[in-house]
């Protein structure tokens, strides 16, 4: 399902997803970084970012990363005219 609900963001107009995965959470490292790039490809308006929040993920790394996400957004903005 996870698949399926960004590829329907992304058809919404919200390109700009973060993918959190929790510990140990297999199906949504398969689903979700498994089909990034994939999404990526076909289309190439969508901005996402795999966040892992689990013990040995480094905080500073998460933000940086969500940052890096917002960063992209912005510059990818194109207001309604």
């Amino acid at each position: 399902m996870l698949t399926a609900e960004m590829i329907e963001l992304i058809h919404g107009g919200a390109p700009n997803i973060v993918c959190t995965q929790p510990f140990a959470c297999l199906p949504n490292h398969v689903t979700g970084k498994g089909v990034i790039k994939a999404l990526r490809t076909r289309h190439p308006e969508s901005n996402i970012v795999a966040v892992d929040y689990d013990p040995g993920a480094s905080e500073v790394n998460q933000l940086n990363r969500i940052k890096l996400m917002i960063s992209v957004a912005k510059n990818n903005f194109r207001p309604c005219t």
